[in-house]
């Protein structure tokens, strides 16, 4: 007879492989689609027929170590100078972000760079705030948003632009974001493993199976008309991209993945940034899952895979992961353990193994990735990094209770640059 012990583990194994080999099934359709990609002979010099007018916005409070970079990178972007145009939010800034900028557009008169100051009253307010007011100057047929830390390589906008433009049917066009200062900690290192396979599995496998891509924060170009209709970014998300993204599905839209549009961003060198920035992510998608998952489901299309797999990832892992660590320490101490007959040390060294071979084949579509040092640094991975985001999940939907039980707005947290 089965006890509650067994139950348990039944569940936490069945929920741990079924998104384990979800994820893998994507690991290999995100290949087939880096193979499709660069099969495909993709001229941007000829192949765009017209250029349209473009404007960039680019979000900035307090960003006085990352925004000269950024913005010089931004003006060598291969594009004729008179169909771009570069607004940056200046957003209630106390730092030196102001001043460098003043001094920029002063030094580059003739790169069209526009300076939008917000103050106490109307900024500060986070990221969607700032780039609903940035819309508002915007006069380009296309909006392009990049981050204060990024800085796009010389022919990205031309793939963005050349992919939006080959179909009426897409909303926006993401480009990939490759992590610039991952030699920086170990954790960076981390970092960047996390960021190539989340793009080459959720984005490019997705993208491959099911026609479905999510906007990241950055390096994206959608149509300025949608962005109007469906009323700019919602100022409540502090996910803002992931749920403008549903709200461009539910127009009938859909997002590309184009990853020869590559931008460089800086992320996290210290673990307390790391942990502010990602439970930051855990509660913007309870809010996107509160928002859209329990409402009507009608006309949702692919989207709802998303959903899904945001609420398995955020709520049916997260509770697997921790019932099997507790059934394993319970059993080293003798307490209580699982009477079903089996070898379960195989059936964890085949998780494993298939965590490795998952990262592995995400790496192999990065040149210089595929390396011993990576292999290694993943096999660490699964032990450490992977577990801390335990600890992410598991703060972020408290957070995210404690403030819908205090009725309080949640705080949207921008991260520290380096």
């Amino acid at each position: 007879m089965l006890t509650t012990i067994d139950y348990l583990f039944l569940y936490s194994l069945f929920a741990i492989w079924a998104l384990l080999l979800f994820n893998v099934r994507l690991s290999f359709a995100g290949y087939s689609f880096y193979l499709e990609t660069m099969a495909k002979k993709i001229d941007i010099i000829r192949g765009i027929s017209s250029y349209p007018k473009v404007s960039i916005l680019v979000p900035a409070h307090n960003e006085e170590k990352v925004i000269e970079r950024s913005i010089l990178a931004m003006l060598k972007l291969d594009y004729p100078r008179e169909k771009l145009e570069i607004i940056i939010i200046n957003d209630n800034s106390t730092d030196r972000t102001g001043e460098i900028l003043s001094r920029l557009q002063s030094k580059y008169p003739d790169r069209n760079i526009k300076i939008v100051t917000t103050n106490a009253n109307n900024g500060g307010k986070g990221k969607a705030n700032a780039l609903n007011i940035g819309l508002s100057h915007a006069k380009g047929e296309y909006i392009v948003i990049y981050d204060a830390d990024n800085t796009p390589e010389v022919m990205s906008l031309r793939y963005l632009v050349y992919e939006i433009t080959s179909s009426d049917n897409y909303g926006a066009v993401i480009g990939k974001f490759r992590t610039r200062n991952k030699n920086a900690s170990l954790l960076t290192r981390f970092i960047n493993i996390e960021t190539l396979s989340f793009q080459w599995m959720i984005q490019g496998g997705r993208w491959k199976l099911y026609r479905l891509c999510l906007l990241p924060g950055t390096n994206f170009i959608v149509r300025k008309k949608l962005l109007q209709e469906i009323g700019g970014w919602d100022t409540k998300a502090i996910a803002e991209d992931t749920e403008l993204s549903i709200r461009i599905y539910l127009k009938g839209y859909q997002i590309a993945f184009m990853p020869k549009a590559v931008s460089w961003e800086q992320e996290p060198e210290t673990l307390r940034v790391w942990l502010k920035q990602r439970t930051r992510w855990v509660k913007g998608n309870i809010y996107v899952l509160n928002k859209y998952l329990f409402s009507s489901l009608k006309g949702f299309g692919p989207i709802i895979v998303d959903l899904i797999y945001r609420l398995a990832e955020s709520f049916l892992f997260l509770s697997a992961v921790i019932i099997s660590d507790i059934i394993f320490v319970l059993g080293l101490l003798d307490i209580a353990k699982v009477s079903l007959p089996g070898n379960f040390i195989v059936i964890w060294l085949l998780a494993y193994i298939l965590f490795i071979l998952e990262m592995n084949i995400n790496l192999a579509m990065e040149k210089g990735e595929l390396n011993p040092d990576n292999f290694f640094i993943i096999m660490l991975m699964y032990f450490t990094y992977c577990q801390c985001w335990l600890v992410v999940c598991a703060t972020g939907i408290y957070s995210y209770i404690r403030d819908a039980v205090l009725n309080r707005d949640h705080a949207w947290y921008k991260t520290e640059r380096f």
